[in-house]
């Protein structure tokens, strides 16, 4: 094994590489005398990889699978629970499933070697049984049942089945009831053998630690073998226009909420995807920020509140922008954001708003360095689309206003969104 360092004068940090025998990348930033520890121990596996091959073979699984996974990941063969033990131990521990992966992670200021072992061991450690597997059904049935209850959940899947015909992104990443009923013990080892293979994986970690002996405690508790690399098939390549371009649904809420989205470009990856994601989020903050001149006015006319928000999602082979937020007149909103986008079309961005612009994304990365849990993250899910998000700030000062404007200008046509809508039973969007 070797490990490789990588120095970032420019933001002071140095990250260290390695991938051990057995496949699993390894991500460290050494913080000496910093009392904090992070680790997140991150899968290429999430809601959306539902199909996928391995060996040669195609296999099928239910809808909610790789949430359902995490649920029961942290039972041990002895009747404990990792969670009880890490919490005991002074860690706080958690894990989140996306669309595209599933991370385990623990942060802590004591303990750590011991913890980060425990978090090995019980991640590559599966142990489920049909009795365990059925009484999560029920816990995880009422999970769904609740977000179905959830505007804000509605309203953004409403989005991703407007704009997606057939990915599995379109779907919600824990399931469905029938769907999660058809899951067993079985679907379950399955999985886990497949997926939380160490070469289809990735561990951070960030804290006073020397990256030698992380590495050392990963060759000792994970499998030693190399497992092949499971391939997710997300059906043929979706058209960059939406399936429906308006949709509307009324539920128990007090004001209506409403989020507009776009595909972009799927399938990039390494610095060329980096440098995508970088330019359409900065052409976002320039289109519609807080400082936007769209934003400013329509918050003046009292169309948008500080709730109006929005990202560029990049998950499971997807790239998705979406804004959104509450609004009385969703679709005047829609109209005029279709009009700020012919304008900056036609006539590009203020250069001096540009610069401001660029220098304030730049501030917001380099203060979310401060976060531990951020820096493992971003260098996890990162890594499975084969860059490191520690280049993002060299990339981003070489973006251009016209960079951004041709962003604009060819993937935020009219034709290329949808209008995610819901309002109060009593009411309804006005125009």
């Amino acid at each position: 094994m070797t490990i490789h360092k990588h120095d970032y004068p420019g933001i002071g940090e140095t990250l260290y590489a390695a991938v051990l025998d057995n496949g699993l990348e390894i991500r460290v930033v050494p913080k000496k005398d910093f009392s904090t520890f992070y680790a997140a121990f991150a899968t290429n596996y999430g809601g959306a990889c539902r199909r996928f091959s391995v060996d040669g073979r195609t296999l099928d699984t239910p809808a909610g699978v790789a949430h359902y996974l995490e649920h029961k990941m942290f039972d041990l063969p002895n009747g404990d629970n990792a969670l009880n033990i890490l919490s005991a131990n002074g860690a706080d521990p958690n894990a989140f499933t996306s669309s595209g992966i599933t991370c385990y992670y623990f942060q802590c200021t004591e303990g750590f070697e011991e913890n980060l072992r425990m978090l090995l061991h019980f991640v590559s450690t599966p142990y489920f049984t049909d009795e365990t597997v059925q009484k999560e059904q029920g816990i995880i049935a009422q999970e769904i049942r609740m977000g179905e209850d959830n505007p804000g959940m509605r309203v953004y899947y409403n989005l991703l089945e407007m704009l997606y015909a057939h990915h599995p992104i379109r779907d919600r990443v824990a399931g469905t009831v029938e769907s999660i009923a058809e899951i067993t013990a079985q679907t379950l080892y399955d999985c886990h053998r497949v997926f939380y293979a160490p070469s289809n994986m990735v561990m951070c970690v960030e804290g006073d630690v020397d990256p030698g002996q992380v590495a050392r405690i990963a060759e000792e508790v994970l499998p030693k073998e190399k497992a092949p690399i499971p391939h997710a098939d997300f059906g043929p390549a979706e058209a960059l226009v939406p399936v429906e371009h308006f949709r509307l649904e009324k539920m128990e809420i007090s004001a209506p909420q409403f989020l507009i989205g776009a595909k972009l470009l799927p399938g990039l990856r390494g610095g060329e995807a980096q440098r995508q994601r970088l330019i359409a989020a900065l052409s976002l903050r320039m289109l519609c920020g807080s400082s936007s001149p769209f934003f400013t006015r329509l918050y003046a006319e009292g169309m948008l509140n500080m709730d109006f928000d929005y990202e560029v999602d990049a998950s499971a082979g997807t790239l998705t922008m979406i804004v959104g937020g509450e609004s009385k007149t969703p679709e005047k909103v829609l109209e005029e954001f279709n009009a700020e986008i012919a304008r900056i079309s036609e006539r590009g961005f203020d250069e001096a708003f540009f610069i401001r612009s660029k220098r304030a994304s730049l501030g917001a990365r380099l203060r979310a360095l401060e976060d531990f849990d951020n820096v493992c993250v971003s260098l996890a899910m990162d890594c499975f689309d084969g860059y490191c998000t520690f280049d993002s700030y060299k990339i981003l000062e070489g973006i251009t206003a016209e960079d951004c404007r041709r962003f604009v200008e060819t993937e935020l046509a009219p034709e290329r969104l949808a209008l995610s809508v819901i309002v109060p039973k009593s009411g309804e969007a006005k125009a």
